[in-house]
């Protein structure tokens, strides 16, 4: 139904680019307001190819397309975001309609903290082991500071503010950070949330 809705759409009345129970189901499994999945739903139909954009619903747009939005565009963690929020079975990390719903929907003011620190957590473990190990932790680390000559930290520097991160948030001294640490963490600063955004 979501592509004759679309089809008559794309023919003329744009009053409604997805099926009413589409959009009621859509608005209960995110943190989206029906406005906001719709002007979704326009853009991620405009990253499509024109013949694609009919059946919008069904179709993948590449990891390619994805990054050319301009919230995404400046963000360190472009990459990661892909691989975290695409379905894709083909690891290409394409995204369909519901996972960029899922993604901007993690990203905007009403997701709750717990959701954001765990998608944020899922982004920073670069190796998807289920923890934040010395690895994550330097890669997370230089993709906060840039990559350029003059802002990568030296060895040293870079030991040291690790050894600090894994003093200050290593509860059970494993080495790691898991989870439940890192949502710890989280929740003892309320500046997190605020700086872990896609604004829509």
């Amino acid at each position: 139904t979501c592509e004759a809705e679309a089809a008559r759409a794309a023919m003329g009345g744009s009053a409604s680019l997805l099926p009413r129970e589409t959009l009621g189901e859509y608005q209960e499994l995110t943190f989206l307001s029906k406005q906001e999945i719709l002007l979704a739903y326009k853009r991620f139909s405009e990253l499509l190819p024109k013949e694609e954009r009919e059946n919008a619903c069904s179709a993948r747009v590449p990891k390619s397309q994805i990054l050319t939005l301009p919230e995404l565009r400046a963000n360190p963690f472009q990459h990661r975001i892909c691989r975290v929020f695409s379905t894709s079975d083909d690891r290409d990390d394409s995204m369909s309609f519901e996972d960029f719903l899922d993604m901007l929907s993690v990203f905007s003011d009403s997701a709750t903290s717990d959701i954001k620190s765990y998608y944020a957590f899922r982004i920073f473990d670069f190796d998807d082991d289920g923890t934040l190990d010395r690895k994550d932790l330097e890669k997370l680390v230089n993709c906060l500071t840039g990559q350029g000559e003059e802002s990568r930290l030296s060895n040293r520097e870079m030991e040291q503010l690790i050894q600090n991160i894994l003093e200050e948030s290593d509860i059970d001294k494993d080495g790691t950070i898991n989870l439940a640490e890192f949502q710890h963490i989280v929740s003892r600063s309320p500046d997190f949330a605020s700086s872990f955004k896609i604004v829509l």
